[in-house]
């Protein structure tokens, strides 16, 4: 039996790969505040970031970001639902920090990607695989939904990119990644979601405690390779802003100490580019 959740990214699949580009281009805006006003917890928790984030604002304006942060994410969405259709146009990316990208590839080794749930994240796994010609295997925690995982999941492998889906704990230093790293490929996770269990770095995040996942550190540690900072954001129809962040390397034998301060710098980057671009950061819950 199809799922609600399965038939809502199913109706969103078949408006991005069969509309017309006027449609594609245009109704992510009045979708995003459709469902703004649909999900009311969504919206407080939006709220919350965005004042988080850049501080209070008047009820006006974080009205209007809140729109703005749910139009972001259904653009976002609908250019990833497009994929492998008549609807799947170049991605126009502008970079910021590309000679470090250079700097990674140049190795000729893998690199571990670290990102955030922002305005085409995942258009990252789209450039590296294609442009780039990285295998790059994508980490997310497992969306509770499975059905309509498998539909998502199904068409970004049809871009080339692979999905990883894990738990809590220390999935993400797994022998399959380790290998894929160490093979040459990509591993790109999300800085900003701490499922239940998972390890975490205490870091000073906005001027406040946080924590970020120790995973994907660890992970690079292990393997001997780079962690770069990549963060997005969506500028218009089909194209994004990659912001590239210096890479953090750790030595095989770094102490608690080196990697906290790793943690850091990665945190004060967070920092900086969601201040830059509050209404990209999707917080949702």
């Amino acid at each position: 039996m199809t799922t609600r959740a399965e038939l809502l990214r199913r109706l969103a699949h078949w408006g991005s790969s069969r509309g017309p580009e006027w449609f594609v281009r245009y109704s992510p805006a009045v979708v995003g505040c459709a469902a703004a006003l649909a999900a009311p917890e969504a919206r407080r928790n939006i709220r919350r970031s965005l004042v988080e984030v850049r501080g209070a604002r008047s009820p006006a304006r974080d009205a209007v970001d809140v729109l703005r942060t749910f139009s972001a994410y259904a653009g976002s969405l609908a250019e990833s639902l497009a994929r492998g259709s008549d609807n799947d146009g170049p991605i126009v990316p502008v970079i910021r920090g590309a000679p470090y990208i250079r700097e990674v590839l140049s190795d000729g080794r893998g690199f571990v990607v670290g990102t955030l749930h922002s305005g085409g994240w995942d258009v990252i796994g789209k450039l590296l695989s294609g442009p780039l010609a990285r295998e790059v295997l994508l980490v997310m925690e497992r969306e509770p939904d499975g059905a309509a995982r498998a539909f998502h999941d199904e068409i970004r492998e049809r871009g080339g990119v692979r999905v990883a889906h894990v738990g809590g704990g220390d999935a993400l230093a797994s022998l399959p990644l380790l290998s894929h790293l160490r093979g040459g490929g990509v591993v790109a996770a999300q800085l900003d979601r701490l499922a239940p269990g998972m390890r975490a770095r205490p870091v000073r995040l906005f001027d406040r405690d946080g924590a970020l996942p120790e995973g994907p550190l660890l992970l690079a540690r292990l393997a001997g390779v780079p962690l770069l900072p990549i963060f997005c954001a969506r500028l218009g129809f089909r194209r994004y802003l990659l912001h590239i962040e210096r890479p953090v390397r750790l030595a095989r034998r770094a102490t608690p100490a080196d990697i906290d301060a790793a943690a850091q710098r990665v945190a004060d980057a967070m920092t900086g580019f969601l201040r830059a671009h509050p209404t990209q950061w999707f917080r949702f819950s």
